[in-house]
């Protein structure tokens, strides 16, 4: 069995980020009863994620035009068979802050083939992939991760130092790692 390539946030670095999401997001009926009335115990038992992106997709996110995010990859690594059905996503610009949050809906894994490829094109315009430079950049990828996302939304900018280059990272409560990110003062 293959291993993933799978290093996580320390959870105190995770639980020092929450009283900015949870000030960012006061006033918003979903996450309000999603983060704000839950105890950090209760949001333990999900996972937070920090996904970089890079332009357009990051808009395309924030503005709803793009309902699937997907990642591929040569090797098995985050989020693949990591990420599930209502695990938070936080959105951050590569090189730059977090500026939005969703909730994962449904996620699909992909050991890719000529079937599932197929089946992946199917998702395109939700993707927002129509351009064929899209599909060609990533024909070499051997796994995949879809995942439907909804209650998508923008936060103001919190700052935080990514020290590696990771572009999905599992935030975990459970990790004896050191973390790689603090709060940018």
């Amino acid at each position: 069995m293959e291993k993933h390539s799978n290093r996580t946030l320390a959870w105190p670095r995770l639980q020092s980020l929450f009283p900015n999401l949870k000030r960012s997001l006061e006033g918003d009926p979903f996450w309000d009863k999603y983060l704000t009335n839950a105890s950090l115990e209760e949001l333990s038992l999900v996972n937070v994620h920090l996904a970089i992106f890079v332009e357009p997709y990051l808009r395309y996110i924030l503005d709803g035009r793009k309902t699937i995010e997907s990642r591929f990859s040569v090797k098995r690594s985050a989020p693949y068979q990591l990420v599930n059905d209502g695990d938070i996503i936080l959105l951050k610009k590569a090189g730059g802050p977090i500026v939005g949050i969703c909730k994962v809906a449904h996620r699909w894994f992909y050991k890719l083939d000529p079937i599932s490829w197929v089946e992946i094109k199917n998702y395109a315009e939700a993707l927002c992939a129509q351009d064929p430079f899209f599909w060609e950049q990533r024909e070499a990828a051997s796994f995949a991760t879809l995942m439907q996302i909804e209650n998508v939304r923008a936060i103001p900018p919190i700052r935080i130092m990514k020290r590696d280059r990771r572009g999905w990272v599992v935030l975990q409560k459970n990790s004896n790692e050191m973390s790689f990110i603090r709060d940018a003062k």
